[in-house]
């Protein structure tokens, strides 16, 4: 079967959750491995046009929240900034003028993005171990995020991955999440952005964002005790709920509203094989959050 066409919306600025997996049996990413891993993703979110809202690094695969925009617009001094963080501050290297629209595109590639964390990581850990060959098995998947509840819903999904695993009692006790690199680092170097696409947000500060961000995460995942008696919407049933949906922020090739699902799936409906026009449906258990399924079920 040929290559299915990648989901990425080329012209506009646009969130994508993308996970990986490793090839390799058992959990092999270990504490050095996943610090390398975050550090090497903060440091490529600095060269290339991005933004990461939310991650999780967990023992054999890796969640990522990252809204990418296009470079055609990038200033010749921005270039510059971005060129020495990639390339050093040495000189050996020159900023031609051939070179500047190619890496305008490349630095505002969601592909490009992830193949440079994969291939990153995969020649640490061959070296640290004294192997060769793949690391990753698959390709990454990659789903479209609509801004608002969907974005904060899918946030919570990845911040919530180390509870359903066992390995952590809140996220905050997990440094290789987004709330525990806030909890532990204070965001060093500003690595996280805090826009959390909704409305509200932008009327508060960034403490009191991530305040009203982690008070979601607590409720989605059923961490704060006796919640079906404090009055909160998020009750017992409600988390069940939630956390039996989450498979649709991974295996959706677009969610959010059904305006948004729709629209998007226009500017790729040449992409389907199928007869028949595709029609958002709505994710039970998640209010007003549609999805539709990802390309390679629509293609025979």
């Amino acid at each position: 079967m040929p290559r299915i066409a990648r989901l990425v919306l080329k012209e506009e600025k646009a969130v994508y959750h993308v996970m990986s997996r490793t090839a390799l049996d058992g959990y092999v990413l270990g504490d050095v491995e996943k610090d390398f891993l975050v550090n090497h993703i903060r440091w490529l979110a600095k060269v290339y046009f991005t933004e990461v809202l939310g991650f999780c690094i967990m023992g054999n695969h890796f969640h990522l929240l990252v809204r990418i925009e296009p470079g055609v617009d990038k200033s010749l001094d921005e270039m510059r900034k971005r060129f020495k963080i990639y390339y050093g501050e040495d000189g050996k290297k020159e900023l031609s003028e051939d070179l500047i629209p190619v890496l305008r595109e490349k630095w505002g590639s969601l592909s490009e993005f992830v193949k440079e964390i994969k291939q990153g990581f995969s020649r640490f850990y061959n070296r640290r171990h004294h192997r060769k060959g793949f690391f990753w098995s698959e390709r990454f998947k990659s789903v479209i995020v609509d801004n608002g509840e969907t974005l904060i819903n899918c946030l919570a999904y990845i911040d919530l991955n180390p509870i359903r695993a066992g390995i952590a009692k809140k996220p905050e006790e997990y440094r290789w999440c987004s709330l525990g690199y806030h909890a532990q680092t204070k965001n060093v170097e500003g690595f996280l952005t805090t826009d959390f696409g909704l409305r509200e947000f932008s009327l508060k500060g960034e403490k009191m964002r991530l305040a009203h961000y982690r008070r979601f995460v607590y409720e989605k995942g059923g961490l704060i005790p006796g919640i079906e008696n404090q009055g909160t919407s998020f009750d017992l049933s409600s988390v069940e709920r939630f956390r039996y949906r989450t498979r649709y922020f991974t295996d959706s090739g677009i969610i959010g509203t059904k305006e948004f699902v729709s629209k998007v799936y226009q500017d790729f409906k040449g992409y389907f094989t199928s007869k028949h026009e595709k029609r958002p449906k709505l994710v039970q258990g998640l209010d007003g959050i549609y999805s539709l399924k990802r390309l390679s079920e629509n293609v025979g």
